[in-house]
């Protein structure tokens, strides 16, 4: 990420470079499952907006129990947080374009921020026949990788929130272009980053300079890993980064300390006949 170190040698934040901050703080939302305790927690934290990922596997054709304990899950969250507090939904492309329109006709009452990913983003004729079909906004993103990508998306004008990952998809430059490609069609960008500090932080330098921004994901913000973790306000902002670079100063000594081996893997669904399923 060579425009990081230009920021460091000019002693100026990236998004300076990039034409300047659009913004003075940055809306974040937090992730989790599908627990209304955790939900509560996370208000309580200062979060305005939260985004919940249901468990398990999806059929091409869903039952009515599938159907029905998905709403009552998504109303009991509503139920725990009200209205006041934004509510995206992640499909995680585990569904059909079938099952996908049956469980978002269900849940619309609900009145969702944003669905992301109601089906894989290949099927890229579906997600613009699902958001014709709907009136909630779609969301899509994690799983292009670079502006080439993107373009079905600006042809097809099917999604309103755009989900570039930039530790995937180019960095903050070619996001940077992902980003104008989406404000062409009124869609908003909603990074993806359910990873650490130092991509956080270069999603932030993006945020800051992109008039369409939305949103920012987040798994954690640097406790630990960096030396000035980032701070949540009780509106559920973090204040812009001012400083060199991406802001941020990494905590070597804390990594050393709790280095491990990095054997995560990957969950794996299976549907009740056995067979293998998307996770």
């Amino acid at each position: 990420m060579p425009i990081c170190f230009t920021g460091k040698a000019y002693g100026q934040p990236v998004y300076k470079l990039l034409g300047g901050a659009v913004r003075d703080k940055i809306r974040m939302y937090s992730h989790f499952g599908t627990s209304p305790e955790e939900a509560k927690e996370k208000v309580a934290r200062g979060f305005t907006a939260l985004k919940c990922t249901p468990d398990g596997p999806a059929l091409p054709v869903e039952s009515t129990k599938h159907i029905d304990k998905m709403v009552q899950e998504f109303a009991a969250l509503r139920d725990a947080i009200g209205y006041e507090i934004d509510l995206a939904i992640d499909f995680h492309g585990r569904y059909s374009p079938a099952a996908a329109k049956q469980l978002i006709k269900e849940i619309e009452y609900l009145r969702p921020y944003f669905i992301e990913e109601p089906v894989l983003p290949e099927y890229t004729e579906a997600l613009k026949n699902i958001s014709e079909f709907t009136h909630i906004p779609i969301a899509t993103g994690e799983r292009l990788f670079s502006k080439w990508d993107f373009k079905q998306l600006l042809v097809d004008g099917s999604t309103a929130v755009w989900q570039p990952d930039l530790s995937h998809a180019g960095g903050i430059l070619e996001c940077k272009k992902i980003a104008a490609m989406a404000e062409c069609n009124f869609a908003s960008i909603a990074p993806h980053c359910p990873l650490g500090p130092v991509a956080l932080a270069a999603c932030f330098q993006l945020d800051a300079c992109t008039p369409n921004f939305l949103i920012q994901e987040h798994f954690t913000l640097g406790d630990g890993f960096i030396k000035e973790p980032f701070v949540l306000d009780e509106d559920g902002y973090v204040p812009l980064p001012d400083k060199p670079g991406l802001g941020v100063d990494v905590d070597e000594d804390y990594l050393k300390a709790n280095a491990f081996d990095g054997d995560w893997e990957c969950p794996r669904y299976f549907h009740e006949d056995g067979s293998i399923a998307d996770w």
